[in-house]
């Protein structure tokens, strides 16, 4: 009896809450963590001091779990990656907040977390992959379009292309057949990957800006978390 009228009480408490959004963030940060495999529902239960029931009853079985945390960091992503744009003086400053927030992002993730999703076959999130939508595409045609419109990239080159040039120079540089390689190296790699490009498509103006940026930002803290 006592069980039922506890059980009863969560039951209400969560319903008049976003209980949907508590369960995804709590997944998220524990995937993050431990990585999928490691996580367990009753994990989860038991970190939000819920049922098993309570959680099935908002997603069907695990893998509906991780496409609702993927979607989830989708959203949060591109909240981000506005925010960002928002704040910034110009494109390139930009860009370098993005991948400082990208390297923080790449420190906190677990070896065994990027290795699941390396070998992870959910229908959902395949589909993310496939149409570009999974975390994190760092490279938007508004990015280039702007950086054009600023004077920081040259007007003859293909936005479409080249968007999707530095779409797969991210996906490539950090698609590292270890897992476990080392946050920092990995990082760099991407870095020195995607400035380079960069600098391939910029004016001088835009020259001038990423080396300035290059000097003030590198190994600086992302604002945004």
């Amino acid at each position: 009896m006592k069980t039922k009228i506890v059980y009863s009480f969560l039951h209400d408490l969560f319903s008049g809450m976003d209980y949907r959004q508590r369960i995804t963030e709590e997944a998220a940060r524990l995937f993050r963590q431990y990585g999928i495999k490691a996580v367990t529902m009753d994990m989860l239960a038991n970190n939000l001091g819920i049922s098993k029931r309570t959680i099935y009853e908002v997603f069907k079985d695990k893998n509906e779990l991780l496409a609702g945390v993927v979607s989830h960091m989708v959203i949060r992503q591109k909240e981000l990656i506005n925010r960002i744009f928002n704040e910034s003086e110009n494109v390139i400053e930009a860009i370098f907040r993005l991948l400082e927030t990208m390297s923080e992002h790449i420190r906190r993730i677990s070896p065994a977390f990027r290795l699941d999703m390396m070998k992870f076959s959910n229908d959902a999130i395949m589909d993310l992959k496939k149409t570009g939508h999974f975390p994190y595409p760092y490279s938007t045609p508004y990015l280039i379009e702007n950086g054009i419109k600023e004077g920081v990239f040259r007007d003859d080159i293909d936005v479409e292309i080249t968007n999707k040039c530095l779409f797969e120079l991210i996906r490539m540089s950090d698609r590292g057949d270890d897992p476990e390689q080392d946050a920092n190296h990995r990082m760099h790699v991407i870095r020195d990957v995607y400035i380079n490009y960069l600098r391939g498509i910029s004016t001088p103006k835009g020259l001038e800006l990423i080396n300035y940026y290059e000097t003030h930002m590198i190994d600086q803290k992302p604002r945004h978390e």
